[in-house]
């Protein structure tokens, strides 16, 4: 998604918040940096259900689908090689009985 895509959703959303909660936000800053508009999600969210209001959870979701591209890769993880059976050696024969 294009950063003009997502600031336009952050911009949605700064206006909506500020009508509903009196909050005022940063709408580049939302755009470029996935831990505040991460919290400015938490925050509408939360604001939606106190309030019920479907449009203020709907831009929410918006913008937290959008910063998706954002997150980092998960780093593959690495499993653990197989063991191989434990294959028990023959026994070998020893010397059983008493030296001379």
């Amino acid at each position: 998604m294009l950063e003009s895509e997502r600031i336009a959703i952050a911009a949605h959303l700064h206006v909506q918040l500020r009508r509903v909660t009196g909050r005022v936000t940063d709408t580049e800053w939302m755009a470029r940096n996935l831990e505040y508009a991460d919290d400015v999600v938490r925050f509408a969210r939360a604001a939606a259900l106190e309030k019920g209001l479907d449009e203020l959870a709907e831009l929410a979701q918006r913008l937290d689908a959008a910063m998706q591209a954002l997150r980092p890769a998960p780093k593959p993880v690495k499993a653990a090689p197989l063991a191989a059976p434990r294959v028990e050696p023959e026994p070998v024969a020893r010397y059983v009985g008493r030296l001379r």
